[in-house]
């Protein structure tokens, strides 16, 4: 991956990994995505071994040992809110810093920017997409939708047919990330076969335990500037506990909506202390009513979830 002109080492030359290591800065990346995410070992682990794999190729490259170009097309599977928009825009951080990209940039869409919705619509739509995520990588959530079988005129398969001839042609120019439901995954690819032998990574998100829920409640809520009592965060454990086992929950995103709506009560319920005087530590401190108040507790079976769709928090 170095520059084509660099002087090629001799054969006795020596190379501290460590140094070129740090040198690349890909220590600082997975640092970030370290304390970007909690938990999902397994995931942090392939990304470190992709990263580890650039770095030697990049130093065998200087000897003058001859490398082909890895194939980094992936598949993320796992349920929303488990991070693989995250893990994305730190791939593509990494592989900028690793010379594989030139820009290192994420373009993530869906199928409703990739397919047309009338005849000679679908080619440009994906073309332009594929423009903007040159040099970079292009995430497509839920990809799966893309290929609709029980619709024969669907454009759908137009723009996978250019997708798989980007793919394959130009390696050097762009990363695909498919992303979405493993099960759905799996019967896209079987659909697919040919997009199935262009991807060489799948990597699976886990659903986040509970402990691991409550650490990434406890991570959002420092970074905005509050904090639990010990008594609400035995309450938000009790929310999730509850949350998870009713529809649509979605990991960190559930995490998220939870603590806003919280913050909203917490906010009510400063406005209406009329008279009374508030410090720093009250306009921190979330209460167990700031929760308490949730739909998730009022119909623990979440019967009485919003009809729209939305999160029951």
């Amino acid at each position: 991956m170095s520059e084509p002109d660099q002087q090629l080492l001799p054969d006795d030359a020596v190379v501290d990994l460590g140094a070129e290591r740090a040198e690349s800065g890909i220590e600082e990346v997975l640092a970030a995505l370290d304390r970007d995410l909690v938990g999902l070992r397994p995931v942090k682990t392939r990304i470190a071994e992709i990263a580890a794999l650039l770095l030697v190729d990049r130093v065998r490259t200087r000897f003058g040992l001859s490398t082909s170009r890895p194939n980094l097309h992936m598949c993320f599977t796992g349920s929303p809110g488990t991070g693989k928009t995250t893990v994305a825009l730190r791939m593509a951080e990494l592989l900028k810093r690793l010379d594989y990209l030139k820009r290192g940039h994420l373009v993530a869409v869906t199928r409703d920017d990739l397919v047309g919705q009338y005849v000679g619509h679908t080619a440009p739509k994906t073309k332009e997409v594929l423009k903007r995520a040159m040099g970079g990588v292009l995430f497509i959530d839920e990809a799966y939708y893309l290929y609709r079988a029980e619709n024969e005129r669907d454009y759908g398969q137009e723009a996978i047919e250019i997708l798989l001839q980007v793919m394959e042609n130009q390696r050097e120019d762009l990363v695909v990330i498919l992303a979405g439901y493993k099960d759905r995954m799996d019967s896209f690819f079987s659909s697919n076969p040919g997009m199935a032998s262009r991807i060489a990574h799948h990597i699976d998100f886990p659903d986040y335990s509970l402990s691991e829920l409550e650490a990434i409640g406890e991570l959002m809520l420092a970074q905005e500037g509050y904090r639990f009592t010990p008594q609400a965060q035995q309450t938000f454990r009790d929310y999730l506990k509850r949350r998870r086992d009713q529809p649509r929950f979605a990991n960190a995103r559930s995490v998220r909506n939870a603590l806003e709506r919280a913050r909203l009560r917490h906010a009510n319920r400063l406005v209406s202390m009329s008279g009374v005087g508030l410090g720093k530590d009250d306009l921190m401190r979330l209460e167990p009513e700031d929760f308490l108040a949730s739909r998730v507790f009022a119909d623990p079976t979440g019967a009485d979830a919003d009809p729209t769709g939305a999160d029951p928090s």
